[in-house]
């Protein structure tokens, strides 16, 4: 098929691709003109149905298991995925657990877990891609979270793992950027995902849409697409000069001062009389 897109030609993976984020993600690099690696460590039946449609568009893609518990299978992963697409040219680290419990409650075992399958299995697939980029350059996307950078109650495990997330993709991308590897990282506010389903007791999605309204300075809640897009932007060359950042795609979250009650509304406070003129 004739190339065209923002990625075309371009061999990516994409870690945790069998649903949500990880999903559109590698579909939306393959839109773009890239051949797809899509990694799962349980959803196989949703990765494969990535790969039968990023076929279905003339690209190559293969789906391939790894288990982020063990650090051994994240480094094979990138091996393996180098085979497949002949080098990588752009990998994007989304898998990753959510978990939530009061911080009393949190158990050694627990956090071992996630800073196992959200920073140690990630920083660790990242260094052997990075090496086989070392000829040819290359980027790197890692998908972090709004938890990252704020404070949320009952979160500080899954926390604790994107904010260093954040940390390390400052400092890889200052060591890498002179050897042509660009490093950055998106902070994903609320973006509704199948998980939802699974993990809200009762969850109607008109009563999400219905708060995300109210809460989120846009009005609504993400969609997978909204960081898929910024995903393939930042490893394309249009973002060539994009080094060490992490950019909150989370429709105002991060921007808001939660203190105002009513960000919709104007204050009827008027701070500065008496020594600003006119006040």
């Amino acid at each position: 098929m004739a190339e065209s897109g923002k990625v075309s030609g371009k061999k990516v993976l994409v870690t945790g691709a069998g649903t949500g984020i990880g999903r559109e993600t590698a579909l939306e690099f393959a839109r773009q003109g890239a051949d797809v690696v899509v990694h799962y460590s349980h959803s196989e039946n949703g990765a494969l149905a990535v790969v039968a449609e990023i076929e279905a568009m003339g690209r190559r893609a293969a789906a391939l298991a790894a288990d982020f518990a063990r650090v051994d299978q994240a480094i094979n992963l990138g091996e393996r995925a180098g085979e497949f697409l002949g080098g990588i040219d752009c990998l994007v680290n989304n898998a990753g657990i959510s978990f939530t419990k009061p911080f009393f409650e949190v158990k050694p075992e627990e956090f071992d877990l996630l800073f196992q399958v959200n920073l140690r299995a990630q920083f660790f697939l990242t260094q052997s891609i990075a090496r086989q980029m070392l000829d040819r350059g290359g980027s790197v996307c890692n998908v972090t979270s709004v938890h990252g950078i704020m404070g949320a109650s009952e979160y500080a495990l899954y926390s604790a793992t994107k904010g260093a997330i954040v940390a390390y993709t400052r400092s890889i991308a200052v060591e890498l950027a002179h050897r042509g590897i660009r490093v950055n990282a998106i902070a994903p506010g609320w973006v509704t995902v199948e998980n939802y389903a699974k993990a809200i007791p009762d969850y109607d999605p008109r009563q999400e849409a219905a708060d995300a309204a109210k809460i989120i300075p846009r009005a609504r809640a993400g969609k997978p697409i909204d960081i898929a897009k910024l995903a393939v932007f930042l490893c394309s060359d249009d973002a060539d000069f994009i080094v060490g950042q992490t950019i909150a795609a989370d429709g105002g979250s991060a921007a808001l001062l939660s203190l105002k009650p009513d960000f919709r509304t104007p204050t009827t406070a008027r701070w500065g009389a008496g020594y600003i003129p006119n006040v």
